[in-house]
């Protein structure tokens, strides 16, 4: 069974097309005119072993905000279409990653409940002109559009561009290990309610 999804949204203030492939090769086309979250999507696709195209064209003469929310809502509504029912899969996921001082741990669980807990401070406000305020936001998109429950601490960290890849290349690994087919769940729904 192919994992894959396409995904279009049309706002008056966005226009987005993302396609995924779960069990790609890391590979990632990204023109969102947004190049520091490009950066960061390139690395949950390398880490994650997901294939992404993005293509987005937002009001970015008004800032970053809505283009990055609903790159985080296209490619959340991307991967749970991806994923179809979550028969066989591991369900949960979870990685440290480290760079330098930097140190960032990120939990998911495909529950079908869309919950965030975010404890990610940057120590400055931009990053390569991208305001560290909309990584919140992408993630909210994602989870409330995934339908996953995240979490996402960073336990240490100084340089902020450190912490933004931790945590991306976190995400990235969380979300291969908990959409990796579990052998020994093949067709099987990963939950004692019988749905997710």
């Amino acid at each position: 069974m192919q994992r894959k999804a396409e995904v279009e949204r049309n706002t008056l203030e966005t226009r987005i097309r993302v396609a995924v492939d779960l069990d790609g090769n890391g590979e990632s086309r990204l023109d969102t005119g947004l190049p520091f979250l490009e950066h960061m999507l390139d690395q949950v696709a390398r880490h994650g072993m997901i294939d992404i195209a993005i293509v987005a064209k937002g009001d970015l003469h008004i800032d970053g905000h809505h283009t990055t929310e609903d790159i985080g809502i296209a490619l959340g509504q991307a991967v749970a279409g991806a994923v179809g029912d979550k028969r066989g899969i591991r369900r949960y996921g979870h990685a440290y990653v480290p760079l330098d001082e930097a140190l960032t741990r990120v939990v998911v669980d495909f529950s079908g409940r869309p919950g965030l807990e975010f404890s990610v401070d940057f120590p400055r406000a931009q990053i390569g002109g991208f305001d560290t305020e909309l990584f919140y936001e992408f993630f909210q998109g994602f989870v409330n559009h995934a339908g996953i429950t995240l979490h996402a601490d960073t336990l240490k960290g100084r340089n902020a561009h450190h912490i933004a890849e931790t945590l991306f290349k976190a995400f990235g690994r969380a979300l291969r290990m908990a959409l990796e087919p579990d052998p020994r769940m093949s067709g099987i729904l990963p939950s004692t309610k019988g749905t997710l």
